[in-house]
């Protein structure tokens, strides 16, 4: 049998931004004035994740295995979004090869984070470290996220077949 070729998939999200809620981004809590909201934790970042691993493997996005209208995930962490998206994506025969993803805020400087966030992605992807890039950019002050109301991510994740044995 032929062994089948690596899959690319690729995720969005936005939130808005909101007073009394916890600033949740890529698995990492922030302090903050002001957090995303949404019907889970809202972690823009792990959930363009789980979109573009969902999407490498056919799998639909995250609106249909987390229905926003399903109460038990109300507060949810985003966290075992990710697990779902990698078991899916086991289950279809591939593992998580890399994820790239960008943050577009102005607020909060991503730097400092930036190596917390990747190694929790690493670890929630079951990979290591080096398969993990967060990066940031702004839009000039532009936009939704330019006037702070909110966060976009976007990214792209490379799924790998597994070893057959």
């Amino acid at each position: 049998m032929d062994t089948p070729a690596p899959r690319i998939g690729t995720g969005f999200d936005v939130h808005r931004l909101a007073a009394g809620e916890e600033l949740w981004l890529c698995g990492v809590r922030i302090e903050s004035d002001r957090g995303l909201a949404g019907h889970s934790d809202a972690d823009v970042g792990l959930h363009a994740v789980v979109d573009a691993v969902l999407g490498a493997c056919g799998a639909g996005d995250i609106g249909m295995h987390f229905p926003p209208s399903d109460p038990q995930w109300s507060g949810a962490p985003s966290s075992q979004f990710v697990s779902h998206a990698v078991e899916v994506a086991r289950k279809a025969g591939f593992a998580v090869g890399n994820v790239d993803l960008t943050l577009i805020c102005e607020a909060p400087k991503i730097g400092p984070h930036r190596d917390p966030m990747r190694a929790r992605l690493a670890e929630l992807l079951s990979v290591g470290i080096e398969a993990v890039n967060v990066k940031a950019t702004t839009t000039e002050r532009l936009g939704f996220t330019g006037r702070e109301e909110g966060i976009a991510a976007q990214a792209v994740a490379t799924l790998v077949p597994l070893e057959r044995t």
